[in-house]
């Protein structure tokens, strides 16, 4: 007896899993599939960004020196840039986060997940433009003239 499911017509397969073999892809871009893999990219960046913060802060005690000239890096656009990208990270992170600890926990979660969805997407936009503004402001204002 086969523990696979069958894909002949009339066995009971879903005609929606037959086509999405076929197509090379399960999933068809429904917003809660790229939730989800936003939320692991998102935490892999976070991951990512907090063991380089912690290596370049224990290099305070190695080399004061090589510490001062790699914070001295950290002053250029291209830095600010990923500075607001890791902002924009971590907030979405955070939100979605939130939005799965209540699909989890909550009885009406699952219910309600595609406007909470919506609704941290919302929050996130309305929190990002002006962190963005202000984030970037000195930036552009040294890039583009302005700047005392």
């Amino acid at each position: 007896m086969s523990t696979t499911a069958s894909t002949v017509p009339g066995t009971g397969a879903s005609d929606r899993a037959g086509a999405s073999r076929r197509s090379g892809t399960f999933y068809r871009g429904d917003p809660g599939m790229w939730s989800w893999v936003l939320h692991r990219i998102t935490g892999v960046l976070t991951f990512f960004f907090l063991f380089v913060h912690v290596l370049d802060t224990a290099l305070v005690r190695v080399s004061p020196n090589a510490y001062d000239e790699i914070i001295e890096t950290y002053k250029s656009p291209i830095v600010n840039l990923l500075e607001v990208a890791l902002v924009g990270a971590v907030l979405y992170h955070a939100l979605n986060g939130i939005r799965v600890i209540l699909v989890d926990f909550w009885s009406k979660g699952p219910k309600y997940q595609r406007p909470m969805l919506w609704s941290i997407i919302g929050i996130w936009v309305v929190v990002m433009i002006p962190g963005t503004y202000f984030m970037l402001e000195r930036t552009v204002s040294d890039l583009f003239g302005g700047g005392n």
